[in-house]
């Protein structure tokens, strides 16, 4: 079966669900790079949570989770769009060796930000202060949206997986006392997981082991894949901000503008006859 994620509630319970799994994506986004293990198992927990998160959001556009910090890894983002297309990078890890969250990203921060096709962009900031990404996020969720959350990543460097448990707005059906009774025998019974169930169990069997004798309704899965964000258009209108001045002046110095994805590695080259057609037509 191909990467997706299922979307799962508790009828009986005010509490909606999603798991994930990843793989050829996951590949994907390692295959560009030559990243070391813990550097490369870090990326399939920031792949993985990027897309829970934008399945928690309706909208149209695309949620980018990125950290940023003074440890072994400066920097480390995944992008998940409403579209299922995801793309993570690690910028300059080269010397990232520890298998300790706080000593390769120490000092940090995390950033989530919403960008969407059509209005604002949103970013809320947290520090990295957990013990794991999802112990962060669970953080984020509890300053921002006062909503208990449950976040479980691993990652193996061959495949990516995660849960996502998250408290809906309380109901009239019932109680805090309730909810609180359920939230906590819901949050235990995932906290029974191991990483290597949650890597290579299928999602019926994870959810009858789990939660057999509750009341779980199950949505259709969305597939993911990944898939990088530049083209041609974009990478086009990134000259033309530059200015026509300044871009004959890079073309003169070098023969050409070349510009690097660092996600996908794709390389675009623009000489003197690319500069006359970009600024003779309007790019929308």
């Amino acid at each position: 079966m191909p990467d997706h994620i299922q979307r799962f509630i508790f009828d009986d319970a005010d509490i909606r669900g999603e798991l994930i799994q990843l793989e050829q994506s996951y590949l994907a986004a390692l295959s560009k790079h030559q990243y070391s293990a813990p550097v490369a198992q870090l990326l399939g927990d920031f792949l993985c949570a990027a897309a829970l998160l934008a399945q928690t959001i309706k909208f149209d556009g695309t949620l980018i989770l990125q950290a940023r910090s003074e440890g072994e890894i400066p920097l480390i983002m995944a992008e998940a769009t409403s579209q299922g297309h995801v793309r993570g990078i690690a910028r300059d890890a080269d010397e990232a060796v520890s298998e300790d969250f706080q000593t390769l990203l120490k000092n940090g921060q995390l950033s989530i930000t919403i960008d969407p096709a059509q209005g604002k962009r949103y970013q809320g900031i947290v520090p990295l202060d957990g013990n794991d990404l999802g112990e962060c996020l669970e953080h984020y969720f509890s300053q921002s949206e006062q909503l208990s959350t449950r976040i479980i990543l691993a990652s193996d460097g061959q495949q990516a997986a995660g849960m996502l448990l998250q408290e809906l707005p309380l109901s009239a059906e019932h109680g805090a006392q309730d909810r609180a009774q359920q939230w906590e025998h819901v949050t235990h019974l995932a906290n029974t997981l191991s990483p290597q169930e949650l890597l290579t169990l299928d999602f019926h069997t994870l959810l009858h082991r789990l939660y057999h004798q509750e009341q779980v309704r199950v949505f259709d899965p969305s597939a993911l894949k990944f898939q990088c964000s530049c083209s041609q258009q974009r990478t086009e209108k990134a000259v033309q901000a530059l200015g026509r001045k300044e871009a004959e002046a890079l073309i003169a110095e070098a023969g050409e503008i070349a510009i690097h994805c660092e996600f996908c590695h794709h390389d675009y080259r623009f000489g003197s006859a690319d500069l006359a057609r970009i600024f003779e037509t309007p790019l929308h």
